[in-house]
């Protein structure tokens, strides 16, 4: 994998980093982090490539593409949740109280999957098929992608190719962490499901 992004990075420069790191955020399983790190490595070595430039193609490809992954679920969401919502036991209330949830605290959720893989893959995703508002959306959005980018590029650039495995730690951790907290909010949402479908109906989400 690693020879293989060092390939692309010769080859294609900040064009290889948008692309993939835009395809990530759309909802491909692609490995988006690990260019960004690399490409931060990679001009630390060479001096090929400016890290300010990572940073910045980076943050632009991750917003960019969660806003497609957005635009994509907001246009899917009909089509798509409502045809198979009902072999997850989903019916109409249920897809209300999702919504409902993502208009309250959307924000942090696309914030903090930016730094976990397959929740950065999907946020966009799930935002959009939740109808969350998409002012709400492209600030959080943009705010984490940025921040995730600058985080990792920086850190990268100046840390060499340790980072490597601090990423790795790190995403370990955190990945607990985002697990653990989401068997809290189930369960949390479990025992207040009834009074959260009811706020949900009072609130006129549809």
């Amino acid at each position: 994998m690693a020879a293989f992004v060092e390939h692309l990075l010769h080859a294609y420069g900040y064009a290889a980093i948008v692309a993939v790191i835009a395809l990530e955020n759309v909802g491909l399983p692609l490995p988006g982090e690990t260019i960004l790190i690399s490409s931060a490595v990679f001009a630390a070595a060479t001096h090929q490539l400016n890290p300010v430039g990572i940073v910045v193609a980076g943050a632009v490809a991750a917003f960019g593409g969660s806003m497609a992954g957005f635009a994509i679920g907001r246009c899917g969401e009909r089509r798509v949740v409502h045809r198979f919502g009902r072999y997850l036991r989903l019916d109409e209330r249920d897809l209300r109280l999702g919504r409902y949830l993502f208009r309250r605290f959307g924000g942090r959720v696309v914030f903090l999957a930016r730094f976990v893989a397959f929740l950065r893959s999907v946020a966009g995703l799930l935002a959009g098929a939740n109808a969350m508002p998409w002012r709400r959306f492209v600030i959080a959005s943009a705010f984490g992608a940025l921040v995730w980018s600058a985080t990792f590029g920086f850190a990268a650039y100046a840390l060499g190719r340790r980072v490597e495995v601090l990423s790795v730690r790190a995403g370990v951790v955190v990945g607990t962490l985002v697990v653990l907290v989401a068997i809290g909010g189930f369960l949390l949402l479990r025992k207040n499901r009834a009074r959260l479908q009811v706020e949900a109906d009072r609130s006129g989400s549809s």
